[in-house]
């Protein structure tokens, strides 16, 4: 048995995200050797649901690296379930959530909640195929990568150079994950462009959109 303790509640519990600082909810499970309480996201990690939330950062990318990790010794066969609601972030730090995403052997899911920008509509293309699903109101960006270089003329001209390879196996990987040819990704990531879930599933970032969660025998399905 599974208790949520709200705020409204006298026995309302939250512990504080140890980055954020906000408050995250307690869930008290019930068993016959009496009560254990779980933070929501642990609880959740435990029915193999990982949440990619915020800024893509090198801290975070730790995280849900060492998540993934922590899942496959659980279960190697089981999927998991990668809920994406994310701005971007660092490149390095994305790629490091997208190859363990690659080298683990369960299947990853991934879900764009709210929205997937920069290195999350990149993370979000790079789940299991057949497997990556958009909410109806999510909203899917995609662009080159930036960065800002300083120093000496040689300095940022090894940074520039630095900053085309990424955009080239960037391009070269969403070509790999979308099925479109290298010259519309690169018209796509030229500027900030901005796609609603339809148009995502249309380009070819996620496979489906759903508005509630599906019957489990009718996904088997297809």
């Amino acid at each position: 048995m599974l208790d949520l303790f709200g705020a409204s509640g006298a026995q309302g519990k939250f512990t504080t995200d140890p980055v954020t600082g906000a408050l995250v909810p307690m869930v008290v499970e019930q068993t016959s050797r009496g009560e254990r309480s779980f933070d929501i996201y642990s609880r959740l990690l435990r029915e193999r649901i990982v949440f990619v939330t915020g800024e893509v950062e090198d801290h975070m990318a730790s995280l849900i690296v060492a998540q993934l990790l922590f899942l496959e010794s659980e279960n190697p066969s089981k999927d998991i379930s990668m809920y994406i609601n994310s701005p971007g972030g660092v490149v390095t730090a994305g790629m490091a959530i997208h190859d363990t995403m690659q080298y683990i052997k369960p299947r990853v899911s991934t879900v764009c909640i709210g929205q997937a920008a920069s290195m999350g509509s990149f993370l979000l293309a790079a789940g299991e195929p057949g497997m990556r699903i958009a909410l109806p109101n999510a909203r899917i960006m995609v662009h080159q990568p930036s960065g800002g270089a300083r120093g000496m003329a040689s300095d940022i001209e090894i940074q520039a150079r630095e900053i085309l390879r990424m955009r080239k196996r960037l391009n070269d990987l969403y070509v790999k994950y979308t099925g479109k040819s290298l010259d519309e990704i690169e018209k796509a990531m030229d500027r900030d462009t901005f796609l609603e879930a339809e148009e995502a599933l249309a380009f070819g970032l996620v496979d489906k959109v759903f508005e509630t969660r599906p019957d489990a025998e009718k996904t088997a399905e297809g």
